[in-house]
């Protein structure tokens, strides 16, 4: 399967304006290669080229992972000393022939590091952004992907099944994100997660990016879990809201408009159909109600290997649907002071539609 990924990449940029990629420690790499390298101070950089084998420049201590690969590569290795890093760069790059190319880079996952070493070894090289060459690689999920991410939702929910009983007005935020940590890991999730769970509650989950805090929750208060699994490099990105006790009839009222948006962008997915088409049915829902202006991001994101990644579904996106694309549908509305709520899923489009890979219910439970 990897060496069938290194040939659509290699036949994109045999087609296309690059001459290369570059690529360091980061879901790309693993998704070539099926090998995890370290994020760290000592730089990996992998090279891949449409007519010669890659090359891999990575220390000394990682030389092990070379015979892991499931394709044919050159190596250069450099030790601890970091003034003969350059040299070897160089040499790397020589073998190539890339000074004067147009390698292309990953913005988002590129760090300055890694590219300084290979600048200073290619200063006449071009530095395009290759950020479509490598969405397109990793776009379209096959059955064994969906089935990595199928597995991810189910530890995901199971986890959060195993601590809403446990969950009593008075806990802190924190204490609820702490306990469900544990149950993802119990559960099978890698550790390495997606992202940090989201746990707000009252006020806080107006945010919608807000963090644990030691606020204790109370009655009246909604509660908003974000949280996610990681199983072999795929993972889940989920939302549920929860009513702690009694809540107010607004409370109730935005919990249900939220679910029928989240629906309605469910199924607005499908083959041919804009990433904005998706975006608009959840938003009509919700701008219908009254709280349009409430409504403050985009419907969803893509997943896979990451948490974020293409396709996105916001209302500019013109990008067809297609099967085998994977992506949340997120609405939410969030009033100042009071309360937020979001109802997130996790979707993938199919030959005749979109399937929901998660189930957990999407109606206003109550905890505490």
């Amino acid at each position: 399967m990897t060496q069938q990924r290194l040939d659509k990449l290699t036949a994109s940029l045999t087609g296309g304006q690059l001459d290369a990629v570059i690529l360091n420690p980061g879901p790309t790499l693993k998704y070539l290669s099926g090998i995890d390298f370290h994020l760290m101070e000592r730089p990996v950089v992998l090279f891949v080229t449409p007519n010669q084998e890659p090359v891999l420049v990575l220390p000394e201590l990682e030389l092990l992972k070379v015979d892991l690969f499931p394709f044919k590569i050159k190596h250069f290795a450099y030790g601890e000393n970091p003034d003969s890093w350059n040299d070897v760069f160089k040499k790397a790059i020589q073998s190539l022939g890339l000074d004067g190319k147009k390698i292309g880079v990953e913005p988002r996952q590129l760090r300055l590091m890694e590219f300084s070493y290979v600048k200073a070894s290619a200063p006449e090289a071009d530095y395009p952004d290759a950020s479509d060459v490598l969405a397109q690689l990793r776009l379209r999920k096959d059955e064994a992907e969906v089935k990595k991410m199928r597995k991810a939702v189910t530890i995901a929910q199971s986890a959060l099944e195993a601590v809403i009983p446990q969950i009593k007005i008075g806990m802190t935020e924190k204490e609820i994100a702490g306990e469900l940590v544990i149950q993802l890991l119990k559960h099978g999730s890698e550790s390495e997660m997606p992202f940090a769970p989201i746990v707000s509650a009252g006020p806080n989950s107006a945010n919608p990016h807000a963090s644990p805090s030691d606020r204790k929750i109370q009655s009246g208060d909604l509660l908003v879990v974000d949280w996610g699994a990681t199983y072999e490099g795929y993972i889940s990105d989920l939302t549920r809201t929860f009513a702690v006790g009694e809540v107010d009839d607004e409370a109730k009222k935005i919990c249900e408009l939220v679910m029928q948006a989240n629906e309605a962008g469910r199924k607005a997915a499908k083959p041919n159909v804009t990433c904005a088409s998706v975006d608009k049915a959840a938003r009509d829902v919700i701008e219908k109600g009254g709280y349009g202006k409430y409504f403050t991001h985009r419907t969803g994101h893509g997943i896979g290997m990451e948490g974020h990644e293409a396709p996105y579904m916001r209302g500019d996106n013109m990008m067809l649907l297609d099967v085998g694309m994977t992506f949340t549908v997120e609405p939410g509305i969030y009033l100042a002071g009071r309360n937020g709520v979001r109802i997130e899923d996790n979707m993938v489009v199919t030959e005749n539609g979109a399937e929901s890979l998660s189930d957990m219910p999407r109606e206003l439970r109550v905890v505490g």
